[in-house]
């Protein structure tokens, strides 16, 4: 797909918007993968500056880090703003539903490289927690304020500190 494709299936994703914080994120998340395309080192420095300016500005009035680096499927949803951190190296699959106060993240330091890896379609609720190199499978759901720190089966629901599994399909 193209950006503009990209962009497009984003703006859809967010009930066709452009004044939602989780578009315009991912509008700057776009903008900051197709400046990496650029191969000239000239030609991009200028492009890295604008993109360093508007990914710290919608980090801060949004409150949704998003760095450029995370794999990020299509129709992706940031549902509400504030409080969602999300790890460089996560992999996050098509039609993901993030609401506020979630992380995905690294557990140790002596692992910084660990992230999470959503499948397509997760609902991940508002204060989530998911840490470490887990896999949550397609189809799943994080409960609100779970801390998800082993791998999630497909299409099964999980709730508690930590997670544990409560129903699957």
């Amino acid at each position: 797909m193209t950006i503009w494709q990209h962009i497009k299936s984003d703006w859809q994703a967010h009930g066709r918007s452009s004044y939602r914080a989780g578009f315009r994120v991912l509008l700057v998340y776009r903008f900051g993968n197709w400046r990496m395309s650029i191969r000239s080192k000239i030609l991009r420095a200028p492009m890295s500056v604008l993109y360093r300016f508007c990914e710290r500005h919608v980090r801060f009035k949004y409150g949704i880090e998003l760095p450029y680096s995370v794999k990020l499927g299509d129709k992706v949803v940031f549902e509400h703003q504030h409080g969602i951190v999300i790890h460089g190296q996560c992999e996050i699959g098509d039609g993901c539903i993030i609401r506020q106060g979630v992380t995905l993240g690294n557990k140790s330091l002596d692992a910084p490289y660990d992230a999470p890896k959503l499948g397509r379609r997760v609902n991940v609720g508002a204060g989530a927690k998911i840490l470490g190199n887990v896999m949550i499978g397609e189809d799943a759901t994080i409960g609100a304020n779970a801390v998800v720190v082993h791998d999630v089966p497909a299409g099964a629901t999980v709730v508690g500190i930590p997670a544990k599994i409560i129903s699957q399909l």
